[in-house]
């Protein structure tokens, strides 16, 4: 009469935590020269030709009109991803608040300065700050977002801010600091 010993969690590697992809956006606000210069700054970064980012609704106060371009942003994955992901990381000294934790298991922060990242200064470009965007994921998540046969992920099988903070800790021995409030 031996009952079944419960299977240990932490072993299955499809519970692992991995970076799916980084997003690294520059928002400089207005169209024009400042804008292709941040461009430059990112594809010297990742080595990928960048996107542009328009904006949504005309802000008279800032001066935006609807569908100009205000900000460039690249999607990074795999090794490279995870590459300048550790360098921004040592920029911010692995230090990270709660708040910067989305419930779904996600985290943003940012950078003031492009050339802490090991970019050489250029003064024809000029100093840019930068936002890191990390989307975390397990195994298994692609079935939500395939074309055919889509799929849901099961709620034990998703992430939670707490795994993602836990994960942050381990991974790189972080420091989160207390939410701001």
């Amino acid at each position: 009469k031996s009952k079944k010993e419960p299977k240990d969690k932490s072993k299955n590697i499809m519970r692992d935590v991995r970076i799916r992809k980084l997003c690294l956006n520059i928002c400089v606000g207005e169209s024009g020269d400042r804008l292709t210069r941040a461009a430059k700054v990112l594809e010297q970064l990742t080595g990928q030709q960048p996107v542009f980012s328009k904006a949504r609704y005309t802000v008279r106060t800032f001066g935006i009109r609807r569908n100009e371009k205000i900000a460039v942003h690249c999607t990074v994955r795999g090794a490279k991803a995870e590459e300048i992901h550790e360098r921004g990381l040592k920029v911010r000294e692995y230090e990270l608040r709660k708040d910067n934790f989305s419930d779904t298991g996600n985290f943003g922060f940012g950078i003031q300065e492009h050339i802490d990242l090991g970019i050489k200064y250029d003064p024809s470009i000029g100093i840019y700050g930068l936002d890191f965007y990390v989307v975390l994921g397990r195994p298994g998540f692609n079935v939500a977002h395939r074309r055919r046969k889509t799929g849901v992920v099961g709620f034990q099988h998703r992430l939670t801010k707490e795994d993602a903070m836990k994960w942050f800790q381990q991974k790189y021995d972080g420091i989160i600091l207390p939410g701001k409030k």
